[in-house]
């Protein structure tokens, strides 16, 4: 975030300069940034003209995706708000943030703006509602700031404002923090906005699953600005490659700097809007192809890896049943994932639903932990899944020894996975495999490939129903 310097003055009202102001946003930056002896650069054109356009209603979602430090939130979430309230007398935003006090500053800038050029704009503030998180104008816009997974109930939008959703390069490796981040946006924030509203989203990118990769990935029409630190090929700017977005605060010798302190992930997502994941050594996702469509298998198994307990506190384990068949030309593909945090009788429940879902057909394999306990408890879900095969084994060795069998196959190319909501958990656990806090898929995964493997293959065909994917 780049904030505006305090204001000095108030500008004399000026019909003229007033038509002006209002019908062109670019205009109105200048304007405003014009007594500090500043003015937008050639990015920051690019992106109030992409502004402009949306509030013009020639696109209704944009997609902004620029590095830190690019002055985007000074634009995007400070002079185009202010502009866009005094454009609609009756106008509503809901500006979000990562966090409530980051919002907040937003709203205390836009306020700022709306109190010192008021009055040359027509639009002015209103006495009883003029917080810095919630404000109204006195023709009754307003103005509301929330964190992520704040509370919008009540309130309606035209203008979803969201920027820098994520914290962290932690939360953004976190699968449970992205999934909260989704969930909070399409089942909150969403549905806050009016029929013929609009979505501004403002960020840099830190992951190929975060906010921006599921709204792509989700199929909206989305116009999506991206403006790497550094040009490359087709650049939207026209710049030439390798050329500086803004080259008066940071030129190729200071970004150049700058990528050998962050290192190539940070600087390939922060700065160049191209995340990648963290990549543990073993698997390399991209070497995995996403099936369209579920493949004809000649026998399919469904293994279970059991966390100790559902965890109230802190990032748990999770309980995760995988599904993996395997193809009459020896090919392995992952058919379904499931992945619960349950109590231990909603474990079992859950597992006599997936089996009774994969029908009898579906060898169900569990992990048997050593000792009179874990006797006990294969036993206990072996006479709970009376009718199905239920094969059993205890684990020994290291996870990532384990696990080495099928990330063989997976590096040549032969194991593949049919396209499905899950996805993004389990490539993001297997790239970071063994690296990353999370393994309980992957221990699932090899356990359903040594049993595939190990087994005496027939060439009986098992059906998928499509539910059961």
């Amino acid at each position: 975030m780049c904030g505006l310097p305090a204001a000095t003055s108030v500008a004399p009202v000026d019909a003229a300069l007033r038509e002006t102001l209002l019908g062109d946003v670019t205009a109105w930056a200048k304007h405003v940034l014009a007594p500090f002896d500043q003015k937008p650069a050639w990015h920051h054109e690019v992106l109030l003209t992409a502004l402009g356009d949306l509030a013009a209603g020639s696109c209704d979602r944009l997609m902004v995706l620029m590095p830190p430090g690019s002055a985007k939130s000074t634009y995007a979430s400070v002079l185009f708000p202010a502009w866009w309230l005094a454009r609609r007398p009756r106008g509503a935003v809901i500006a979000a943030s990562h966090t409530g006090g980051l919002a907040r500053s937003f709203g205390s800038q836009v306020r700022g703006l709306l109190r010192e050029h008021g009055a040359l704009l027509g639009c002015r503030m209103s006495r009883s509602e003029a917080a810095a998180g919630q404000f109204r104008t006195e023709s009754g816009a307003s103005y509301y700031a929330v964190g992520v997974r704040g509370p919008v109930t009540g309130r309606r939008a035209d203008l979803l404002l969201i920027d820098d959703p994520i914290r962290s390069q932690a939360e953004a490796d976190s699968a449970d923090a992205r999934e909260r981040i989704w969930a909070w946006y399409r089942a909150d924030l969403s549905t806050r906005l009016k029929p013929k509203g609009a979505v501004v989203l403002v960020m840099t990118r830190w992951h190929p699953d975060d906010l921006a990769g599921r709204l792509l990935a989700a199929g909206d029409s989305w116009r999506v600005l991206q403006l790497p630190a550094l040009a490359e090929v087709d650049d939207p700017m026209g710049r030439k490659l390798g050329d500086a977005l803004w080259p008066e605060s940071e030129d190729v010798v200071a970004l150049a700097r700058k990528r050998g302190i962050v290192g190539e992930r940070a600087w390939a997502a922060l700065f160049q809007q191209r995340p990648t994941i963290a990549l543990g050594g073993l698997f390399t996702p991209s070497r995995l192809p996403v099936l369209e469509h579920t493949p004809e298998v000649i026998s399919v198994v469904r293994a279970w890896d059991l966390a100790a307990s559902a965890g109230s506190e802190g990032d748990p384990d999770w309980t995760v049943g995988l599904k993996l068949g395997r193809t009459a030309g020896g090919q392995f593909v992952v058919l379904d994932v499931v992945r619960v945090r349950l109590g231990p009788g909603d474990v079992v429940a859950e597992i006599r639903r997936t089996a009774a879902m994969d029908g009898r057909g579906v060898t169900i394999s569990l992990p048997q932990d050593p000792g009179q306990a874990g006797k006990a408890q294969v036993r206990f879900l072996t006479s709970e899944l009376a009718g199905y095969q239920v094969l059993s084994s205890t684990e020994s060795g290291p996870k990532d020894v384990r696990a080495r069998p099928v990330a063989a196959q997976a590096d040549v190319g032969n194991l593949a996975i049919v396209r499905a909501a899950w996805n993004g958990a389990l490539l993001d656990e297997i790239g970071s495999f063994p690296n990353g806090s999370k393994d309980d898929q992957v221990d699932a995964l090899a356990r359903a490939f040594d049993q595939l493997s190990s087994a005496v293959t027939t060439t009986r065909r098992v059906s998928v129903p499509v539910f059961a994917r």
